[in-house]
Parts: structure tokens; sequence; C-alpha cells
């Protein structure tokens, strides 16, 4: 009995931890009291050594299940590698133990490692093949993976399972689309909808597939339902802006976006759209502002870098141009746009030398420069100069 007693110790800790201290849904305030966080992993050796005691004492059908209840009770706790060791523990004990192979899969693709967890998927499935959700984990695991030919025969097996199983029918039309099977994807995103009309992203996954075959007017009225189930959808309010902006309702567009960066406002690909909007409507002020929105977020971003440099070149403020350019380059060297209109910005400045080089560097990257060169406007300042004659071959 003394197994049979530790297994409860066991159990009524875990429960303890759960129910009194509520550290699974703590009260408001209750973290910041503390000050310091609790590490639930200082007590996994512990957990641990308990385990092993139970082991020696019985191994029996009974003390895997204690097991594989320990398993799930430290997972929701967060300890996820003593989770596994539960989880093996009890597979060990009982190798057929089809909800433990599914247990220890799902802590192994929480952690990422998604090779160990294919191998429990498929032992869970050998031994139960009726088990819709080990299916569906399976699948979602082989996306991961990035292996979509393969998930997609998981879903189909969780969805014949489970026909209404909406998720199922969601994540077969994500892998649907990672294999660009647009039309498949719709009809998949279609059947989560008829199954749950109120699922909001199932919407914003359909706008995106019926934007990328085309059918913008569709996707829009897809975002918009999203929108409408959900307005603080940030990927509805964003995927909006991008068809209306292709189907050039510019205004509209912009103010798509505006509304996505008033959610979440770290988008920094969203405050390079809407500057690449406002640009195109000739607000160029407005522009560079959505510009260095982006590379405050991302400085990395030399699309974004470049962008703004074109709309301060308009604007007349030339030097600054320059140092958006300056940053593009840094970033990749090899963009050669930003290098000719450097060229261009020094030439109008009259940095004579710093155009020559930058010049050289672009036509060295992309010799159609050269033509380009010989009846560019900026350049007249400096056409009769002997070193930019040489270049462009006058």
């Amino acid at each position: 009995l003394v197994w049979f007693w530790q297994a409860w110790q066991t159990r009524q800790a875990l429960h303890y931890l759960i129910r009194a201290e509520q550290i699974l849904s703590p009260r408001d305030g209750q973290i910041e009291a503390r000050q310091k966080p609790v590490d639930v992993h200082r007590y996994a050796d512990s957990v641990l050594t308990l385990l092993g005691k139970l082991d020696r004492f019985y191994t029996t059908k009974e003390l895997a299940e204690e097991f594989f209840s320990c398993g799930n009770a430290l997972y929701s706790l967060g300890l996820t590698i003593v989770a596994i060791a539960s989880f093996e523990k009890a597979i060990k004990i009982n190798p057929e133990y089809q909800q433990a192979y599914y247990g220890c899969g799902n802590v192994l693709s929480t952690l990422g490692r998604n090779e160990e967890a294919v191998a429990k998927y498929e032992k869970a499935i050998k031994i139960n093949c009726n088990d819709h959700y080990a299916w569906y984990n399976y699948g979602n695991t082989l996306s991961n993976l990035g292996r979509n030919e393969k998930a997609i025969p998981s879903y189909e097996k969780a969805i014949k399972i489970h026909p209404n199983y909406y998720k199922a029918w969601n994540n077969c039309g994500l892998a649907l689309s990672a294999l660009m099977r647009m039309e498949d994807a719709i009809a998949c995103y279609e059947k989560v909808i008829t199954i749950k009309p109120n699922d909001y992203q199932a919407w914003v996954n359909r706008g995106l597939a019926l934007y990328r075959i085309g059918r913008n007017e569709e996707a829009i009225i897809s975002y918009g339902k999203a929108i409408e189930i959900k307005s603080d959808d940030h990927e509805a309010w964003w995927g909006r802006g991008i068809v209306l902006y292709d189907l050039g309702r510019i205004e509209e567009a912009i103010v798509s976006y505006e509304k996505a960066v008033a959610i979440k406002s770290d988008l920094y690909e969203v405050w390079y759209n809407c500057g690449n909007a406002l640009y195109d409507l000739g607000r160029e002020e407005e522009a560079v502002v959505s510009y260095e929105k982006a590379v405050a977020i991302n400085p990395d971003y030399y699309e974004a870098w470049y962008n703004c440099g074109i709309a301060l070149y308009d604007l007349g403020r030339k030097e600054k141009a320059i140092v958006s350019y300056e940053k593009a380059i840094e970033i990749n060297p090899d963009y050669h746009e930003a290098w000719f209109n450097k060229a261009c910005c020094s030439a109008l400045l009259g940095k004579l030398e710093e155009t020559i080089e930058n010049l050289q560097q672009a036509i060295e990257l992309n010799s159609e420069y050269r033509e380009m060169a010989k009846t560019d406007a900026d350049f007249d300042g400096i056409r009769q100069d002997a070193r930019f004659q040489a270049l462009v071959g006058e």
C-alpha cells in the first residue's frame, strides 16, 4: 500500500496547487502581490524522485494510470520535462497505453520537439486509429515540420471520424493553402463556417485564400464578416486593407490599415503598407511618419527605409533621403535602387565625389542605370564632368 499512499500524496499536492493557489487561473493582482513569480520547475526533481519511488513499489495498469494522470497535471503546471518523464513511465509500464503516447506527443509538440511528437502520435494512432484528436494533432505537428502533403490525409482522417470537427477542417485548409491549393482550401474554410458561422478566423483564412486567386470582391466580404464577428481582429483589417489597395480603393485601404495598427501597434508591415498608400495619394509627410514607424519596430526593414527615402526626396529633404538610402544599403548592400537614388540626391546637392561613387556602384549591380543616368535630370548639374561622361559612356 506504500505506492498507493505516495501516489495519492502526489495527486493531492498537485490538486492543491491548482485549487488553493489557483496557479492556472490567478486572481487579479495575485501574481503582482507575490513580487517574485513562482518557479514551478524548482519542484521538478522532488516530483521525479517521488515518481521513482512509486515505480519501484509496483508496476501495474493502475500505476500506469497514476503516472498518466500525474503527467497531465504536471503538463498543466508547465512542468513539461517532468510531464514527459511521467508519460514515459506510464508507457514503460503499459506499452499499449494509447492516451499516454498521445499526451506525451502533445507535450513534445509544445516544446517544438516535433519529430519526437510525430513518433508518439503514430504510436497512439496505431493503437487506436479512431482517435480523431490524435489524427488532428498528428496533422498539426506534420504541418509544423512543413510536411503539408502528409498532414492533409491526417486531417481528413480526423474529419472522417468526426465530420463536424471544425478545427480539423480549418487546419486542413491551412495546409492546402500552404500548397497553393486555394480552391480546396476555400472549401474547407466554408465547411468550418457551415459548422460554426461565428468562427472569425475561418472568415479571415477564407478571405486570404480568395485574395490569392484574384477573387478580391469576395475576399472583402469575407474579411468584413470576420470584422463583424470580432471587430478588434487586426489580421482581418490588415487583409481587408491589402485587397482594397489592390482594387485601387486607396482611401478605404488606409482606414483599414489604421484600424489594424490601432489594435496592434507593432505591425511594421502594416505601417509600411499604410505608408505606400499615403504616398500614392500624394500625402508624403504622413507617408514618412508611417515608414518611420515601420523601421522603429523593425530596423532591418530595408524596403521601408528605401521608400521613406523616396518620400523625403519628393519633399525636397535630400540629406535625410540620403540617410534613409544609406540605411537600406547597410542592410542590403546589393540594393541597386538605393545606390542609384542616393547618387541622384548627391548630384542635386552638388556632391560630385559621392555621386560618382554611388552611381558606379549602382551600374555595377545593374547596368541599366548607365542608360537611365544619361537622361535623368537629377544629373544635369554634373553632366559635363569627365568622370560622369566616362561612367555613362557619353
